[in-house]
């Protein structure tokens, strides 16, 4: 078994990493200077496509105070937060299965396996104490690099210790085993035993953006940095929640011209303090048919949700094409925007 210390979230449930020993050490960031001359070269830890079917929910806590800000001086982390989050767009798409991946070539030093997906969520924090990882796999490297995948689905590790592994070797599968609320891979790297940030090798803990990437050059332009990131849009006939968003139930409730609503949503990782958010709704003769003009986002948020729609009126629904579109804007100036749309035709 492995030993873990607890990490206490500020916006979000943390990851908590299990250790190399039953010694309770809290691991620095490396500095300028550290290991620069071997540092290791990674591949997607995850069998997905960055900003498409997975989302970078946290980075690397940067900030060694009680404050916490990422490697680009931006607000996707939290305090303590040792690692990179993959997620996984919803439940749904963690059921049909997304491989875990050895990041690089190496040795499997350590694994955990057989804890049960959701008992956080479930059970709350005490459910998965000293157990935070959950199922997870770490792997060791040449030069004194290891790295560390948790929350991994119960039942579906491939590997066990002493294996040799090679980059893109499937580990195990996504899951919700350890301190976690929704489908995510934790990634940690570490050099001789210290927390390292893949996006920001070697930086000083007070520089933006600074550092060496890790990612391998093909890799870096998909996963460049994203303040703001659409995570799901869609249609239903009902009134959405969080809940209903996350299950992936949406997919499968369309509107149609039978339907008694229309309603268009969005969520949304990464909305800073004084966004502005709008949601509108068009019919297909480009009327606007139903709009939500959120009020100013108080304070920064790791998800957030939007909706608006409108009930069938009494002639029924127009035939054609309906869109939504979701802008948010800072300071005056749109910073993100998405539209998607739905086909209504008639009985």
């Amino acid at each position: 078994m492995f030993e873990a210390f607890m990490m206490t979230p500020t916006r979000s449930p943390a990851t908590t990493a299990f250790l190399l020993s039953t010694v309770i050490v809290i691991p620095v960031l490396a500095t300028p200077g550290h290991g620069l001359a071997e540092r290791i070269q990674l591949g997607m830890p995850i069998a997905c496509e960055p900003g498409k079917t997975c989302y970078i929910q946290n980075y690397t806590d940067r900030d060694p105070s009680p404050a916490a800000r990422d490697f680009k001086c931006g607000t996707l982390t939290y305090d303590g937060h040792n690692g990179t989050d993959f997620r996984l767009p919803s439940l749904q798409a963690q059921r049909a299965g997304v491989d875990v991946l050895a990041s690089a070539s190496g040795r499997v030093l350590r694994t955990r396996e057989n804890l049960p997906d959701g008992a956080f969520h479930k059970g709350a924090r005490e459910a998965v104490r000293d157990v935070e990882c959950g199922n997870g796999v770490l792997v060791q490297h040449d030069d004194h690099w290891e790295t560390q995948y948790c929350h991994l689905a119960t039942g579906s590790l491939r590997v066990k210790p002493g294996d040799t592994v090679t980059r893109g070797q499937p580990l195990g599968r996504v899951g919700l085993s350890g301190l976690t609320e929704y489908p995510h891979l934790h990634f940690t790297v570490r050099h001789d035993g210290s927390i390292t940030d893949p996006f920001a090798h070697g930086a000083s803990p007070e520089s933006c953006g600074g550092g060496e990437m890790l990612w391998e050059p093909a890799l870096q332009a998909r996963l460049r940095y994203q303040e703001r990131a659409v995570l799901n849009t869609g249609f239903a006939t009902t009134p959405v929640t969080m809940e209903f968003i996350e299950d992936g139930r949406t997919d499968a409730e369309l509107p149609s011209a039978a339907s008694a609503a229309i309603v268009a949503f969005v969520r949304i990782i990464g909305l800073k303090s004084g966004d502005v958010q709008r949601l509108v709704l068009s019919g297909p003769s480009g009327k606007v048919i139903a709009e939500n003009n959120a009020a100013p986002v108080e304070n920064n948020k790791a998800q957030a949700f939007l909706s608006t729609g409108r009930k069938r009126p009494a002639n029924g629904w127009e035939q054609g094409t309906y869109k939504a579109e979701y802008t948010v804007e800072h300071a005056g100036q749109v910073v993100l925007r998405e539209r998607w749309e739905l086909p209504v035709q008639s009985h």
